[in-house]
């Protein structure tokens, strides 16, 4: 027997996240699935991608079969753009980052003072307007750090400066705020069961908050990340004119700082309930009805390293599985975990496509018939 068979399972359940730049989660599960057959023909194999709450969460929910739904909206700079979110049986799984996301912005440029996280606010009004009772809101993968003020606006907010004229958009702008008026927001928000889903714990601002820790990320300047820290620290002040003392409060709160500090907007204004992401989509993705039917699960993502263990995928999916006593092993484009870490975690072994091509880049460009190698040895290792 091969070092680390077991008994062949009679179900393998895929349930990886994206390889960021190279795959996404259903190509990931579409060429496992191949490589896996192409040594046991006949396998019963099982794919649910899955997503911690960043980008990827809604093609995660349709593949689970959660129809999709597309809206014309503002992106980040400000420009329309089709953006889409998913519904089924009154839940919706809305992803910030198809109307504000990183990937909306021409290559090399950055707008971190005045992008805008307007188009998710009309993305949420659009699950709104469908009927949506239960939104799960995915937030990361943001190009924005305006505090959520941006998809407050666009949920009938008015952010005013000392003439009465709206500030302009971005987190910049917010320095000027002189008043905030919520009478106008969309009052459907209190009927409606929000949740949060990030892998952030980040508070809105200070050497841990989002401008400090993620604004470089999104092209902001040493200069850049102070004013914006400033800008939203007297973004809450004015919220607490506006909603007592609990502005101050959530501005502290796990989540306020995730994506450019949209979770606080959400979280102060739109009532909404903070959830690990992973947590969450797992219980949408109907994750626990799969692993029911499995005896081994495949999870992964591109990079395995010290953020994984704290509250990526692949955590979450190892998690879950242990709970039940079910091998896991875990596929990836590169591995920086030890052994030792990968077994806390509980996962019995780990597959590089670096292993196979040591080319950082040749790796990921043959991402795909790379993967299929690797499930080969998985098959190889475990099935046999």
């Amino acid at each position: 027997m091969t070092d680390g068979a077991v008994i062949q399972p009679a179900h393998v359940l895929v349930a990886a996240d994206k390889f960021k730049g190279s795959l996404t989660a259903v190509q990931v599960a579409e060429r496992v699935t191949a490589g896996l057959k192409r040594v046991v023909p006949g396998l019963a194999v099982e794919s649910l991608p899955v997503a911690d709450g960043g980008d990827g969460t809604v093609a995660a929910a349709v593949a689970a079969g959660f129809e999709r739904r597309e809206v014309r909206v503002r992106g980040p700079l400000g420009e329309p753009l089709t953006a889409a979110y998913a519904l089924r049986d009154g839940t919706a799984v809305v992803e910030m980052a198809e109307a504000s996301g990183l990937q909306h912005l021409p290559a090399g440029v950055f707008a971190p003072l005045t992008s805008t996280t307007y188009g998710s606010g009309e993305l949420l009004r659009a699950a709104l307007d469908a009927g949506a009772r239960t939104i799960v809101f995915g937030v990361g993968g943001s190009a924005t750090t305006d505090g959520g003020a941006g998809m407050l606006a666009a949920l009938g907010a008015r952010f005013l400066d000392a003439a009465g004229d709206p500030v302009g958009p971005g987190g910049g702008p917010l320095r000027d705020l002189a008043s905030a008026d919520l009478s106008g927001l969309d009052p459907r928000f209190k009927d409606v069961d929000l949740v949060l889903a990030s892998d952030v714990d980040n508070p809105l601002t200070g050497p841990k908050g989002a401008p400090s820790v993620y604004g470089p990320q999104k092209g902001a300047s040493l200069e850049d990340v102070a004013t914006l820290d400033a800008a939203l620290a007297h973004y809450a002040s004015v919220l607490e004119a506006s909603v007592g003392p609990k502005a101050a409060e959530y501005a502290l709160s796990p989540g306020a700082g995730a994506a450019g500090g949209i979770g606080y907007g959400a979280l102060v204004c739109l009532g909404a309930s903070f959830r690990a992401g992973i947590e969450v989509m797992l219980d949408v993705l109907g994750f626990a009805a799969a692993l029911e039917r499995a005896t081994l699960v495949i999870t992964g993502e591109g990079s395995l390293d010290e953020q994984t263990l704290h509250g990526k995928a692949p955590a979450g999916v190892a998690a879950a599985a242990r709970a039940r006593n079910i091998e896991v092993v875990a596929v990836c484009g590169r591995l920086a975990l030890r052994p030792e870490a990968l077994g806390r975690a509980g996962i019995r072994r780990a597959y590089a496509l670096t292993e196979l091509e040591p080319d950082a880049a040749r790796s990921m460009s043959q991402a795909g018939p790379l993967l299929e190698r690797v499930a080969e040895n998985i098959a190889r290792d475990f099935l046999r």
